[in-house]
């Protein structure tokens, strides 16, 4: 997006070769493309543009410090266990984490299913219709997501019909050898299977089904088998089980362990509405049951309640990466990556990007074996099923104009920052492919993509910001080219905006450094994150300004002498287009007669403010012309700077065309905007003071022509409102 024409250049001149931007000699003298720097106006919009939203640019809040680092004090992961005593009653949960019985043979008892089926949430109709079915066929397969409750379910439509213990069977077992004649249980009515191992040669076939209908007819006994949605099938058609709302779940879990009127005040807290909010599994509401449980007994504090849902999630995070290939892929583990980095991001681009970054990964766990991509067969549902991300349609905003697209996110948006974390702190052995990874990613063209790198090496520097500084910021920060020293920018910049600490003060380094590499990051940096402190921003951006003076043309063959200088107008310019921009024109008003360098560094910034207008629409509404108009109205000293920098620039021959220009345009695009005439003629009257200001106005609205060539009207009308000699 960065077509976009300089506003500090006249319209009707062409850009001087000493303000062209620093050529790469060498690509040059190949015939090569420039190597020229994004404009920093354009740079900015694709911040505000492509940030995840768990970082939008310029939102005033603060990303809470449990998320992204910090002690989380409380239960720190961990999650309740075993027996829960309340009252001298005893109710019996099984938390996520612990062993299931899913995993091997044994009885289910009756007491633990009566305890199991007091906290059941009942789906309603739908699971009545499951139980009918069961009764009916004897054998029935239960399709869900992981960690949907399926096992819970399954249990629940055996003690439906009565029936009790539950015979739990191994999930290794082949379909064609359950319940063999011989069976040891062959008493037991009730039989579940949790999560049956299936593959291509070893498929679920309707013929199984019927053998084990006929077996379960002689016994007088029933199955439930549970399956996930990758489960190899043969001509059978699995009930699909989807649980009950979280809110059901919490509900039904507090009021059989506590009383009416306790279950309803939990039921009303804000911390509670917070938990539901987000998209937590049953295995995750069952267990927050527990905890409030525990806090109405005095036996877990209210920062363990305010903390669980965080905890919840890392433990999620945690589980991915933590289990073995077989179970979840690399190329799964790499799309989870790729989707917290690219989150809310167009799903075909995040998995574009996560099979690059899946084949990096293979390389470092097995260099031997080639990361192979299949190209087809991917199910894009299960796969983001998987993730606890949701797929929909929306525009996604690009150079030009909103495109629709469909986007993938995930449904908790703590999840990318909480992942990006686990995997850069908790598996290093992944970083090498992750750095070259996030070094691919910023060289690519889509300003979409460079921006998400940015901001996933903003996190990295959050969590671990020496690492992150040494093995990717500063080697991008110290690129001859622009495109990857743009990237550090806006790295360093949404760090700050997450928290990081330090950003500040590294910055004010850089711009006393003798690397014009480090300088140049260091000052476009200034110009997005100054508005926090634009008086220190301001003193840097001056001690940059200085330090040119002290440079050895020598030491920086090839460099252009304006790299700098340009950027350090860009950066006033974008301070005095942010919500500081008060404090900022005060600032520069009080500083710009100390020497020539600082009041060429006023004037280059503020008019090229004056150029900018909303969206760099051509022939939009000038965003200073309306900053003045909003003076004028409030009554605010903004006014009156604004045509003071403007008028010093009318009276400064190196500045003055570019001025010109200026007011210029404002005339042409103030045609039928509402307050824009009242406002140019109160300025316009305020430049001509004196004689020579009256002539210079004067031939500048009696020779402005428009596109058709003639004489705008309100041209006229400004030119009548001057003031007399």
């Amino acid at each position: 997006m960065s077509g976009e024409p300089d506003p500090r250049q006249p319209a009707d001149e062409e850009q001087s070769p000493a303000a062209a931007p620093a050529v790469h000699t060498d690509e040059a003298a190949d015939g090569a493309p420039a190597d020229r720097p994004q404009d920093a106006w354009a740079a900015r919009r694709d911040l505000e543009d492509h940030a995840p939203r768990s970082m939008a640019f310029g939102a005033e809040t603060r990303l809470a410090g449990g998320v992204l680092g910090g002690v989380n004090h409380g239960i720190g992961g961990g999650f309740f266990h075993g027996d829960v005593h309340v009252d001298a009653r005893t109710h019996v949960h099984y938390g996520f984490g612990a062993l299931s019985a899913a995993h091997s043979s044994g009885e289910i008892r009756a007491a633990m299913l009566s305890g199991i089926a007091a906290c059941f949430a009942d789906p309603g109709p739908a699971f009545t219709a499951l139980v009918e079915q069961l009764r009916e066929e004897r054998v029935l397969v239960l399709s869900g997501p992981r960690s949907s409750g399926r096992r819970t379910a399954a249990l629940m439509l055996l003690h439906r019909l009565g029936l009790s213990p539950v015979h739990s069977l191994a999930r290794d077992t082949s379909p064609h050898a359950l319940l063999p004649e011989s069976d040891d249980d062959a008493g037991a009515q009730g039989h579940l299977l949790c999560d049956l191992e299936t593959d291509r040669n070893k498929p679920l076939r309707d013929v199984d089904l019927l053998a084990l209908r006929d077996r379960l007819g002689r016994r007088d006994a029933y199955l439930v088998i549970t399956i996930g949605p990758t489960a190899c099938l043969e001509d059978v058609r699995p009930r699909p089980w989807q649980p009950p709302a979280p809110a059901d779940v919490l509900a039904a879990h507090l009021r059989a362990r506590l009383d009416e009127d306790t279950a309803a005040d939990l039921l009303a807290l804000p911390v509670v509405a917070e938990f539901l909010a987000r998209d937590h599994q049953p295995r995750e509401t069952s267990a927050f049951a527990s905890v409030l449980v525990e806090h109405t007994a005095g036996n877990a504090s209210g920062e363990d309640v305010g903390n669980f849902s965080l905890a919840a999630l890392e433990d999620q995070v945690r589980e991915w990466f933590e289990e073995d290939d077989t179970v979840l892929h690399l190329r799964e583990k790499s799309f989870l990556i790729a989707l917290a980095a690219f989150d809310d991001g167009p799903y075909a681009l995040t998995a574009e990007v996560s099979d690059r970054l899946y084949a990096r990964l293979q390389e470092t766990a097995d260099s031997q074996l080639p990361a192979a991509v299949p190209v087809f067969g991917t199910h894009i549902g299960r796969r983001l099923q998987r993730a606890r991300a949701l797929r929909y349609e929306a525009d996604e905003p690009t150079e030009w104009g909103p495109v629709r697209q469909v986007k993938a996110a995930f449904r908790d948006d703590r999840t990318s920052l909480v992942l990006l974390r686990e995997v850069w702190t908790g598996h290093p052995s992944a970083r090498p492919a992750l750095v070259q990874w996030l070094q691919e990613l910023a060289k690519d063209g889509r300003p979409l993509v460079r921006t998400r790198a940015s901001s996933t090496v903003a996190v990295l520097a959050h969590t671990d910001l020496p690492s992150a500084m040494a093995l990717v910021i500063e080697p991008w920060a110290a690129s001859p080219l622009y495109g990857p020293r743009t990237v550090a920018v806006h790295a360093l910049a949404l760090a700050h905006r997450i928290g990081t600490p330090n950003v500040p003060q590294i910055l004010d380094a850089w711009c006393d450094s003798d690397a014009l590499h480090l300088r140049w990051v260091a000052i476009r940096t200034h110009g997005l994150i100054g508005p926090e402190r634009p008086v220190e921003t301001l003193a840097a951006l001056r001690t940059a300004a200085h330090r040119e003076d002290r440079d050895d043309p020598e030491e920086a063959p090839g460099q252009d002498d304006g790299e700098l200088g340009e950027a350090l107008a860009e950066s006033v310019e974008l301070l005095l287009l942010s919500t500081a921009n008060d404090q900022v024109l005060d600032e520069l008003l009080r500083t710009q007669e100390r020497d020539r360098r600082m009041r060429t560094l006023a004037m280059n910034g503020f008019l090229g403010a004056c150029g900018r207008t909303e969206r760099g629409a051509p022939k939009g509404r000038p965003i200073v012309l309306d900053w003045y108009a909003t003076s004028l109205t409030t009554h605010t000293p903004a006014a009156t700077g604004i045509r003071s920098l403007m008028r010093t620039a009318l009276n400064d021959r190196d500045h003055r065309k570019h001025a010109l220009d200026v007011l210029s345009r404002w005339v042409l695009s103030a045609e039928g905007v509402p307050g824009a005439e009242s406002a140019l003629s109160h300025l316009l009257s305020g430049l001509a003071v004196d004689e020579q200001e009256r002539r210079r106005i004067s031939h500048l609205l009696r020779t402005l022509t428009g596109d058709d060539g003639t004489q705008p009207p309100l041209a006229n009308r400004l030119l009548a409102a001057l003031p007399l000699p």
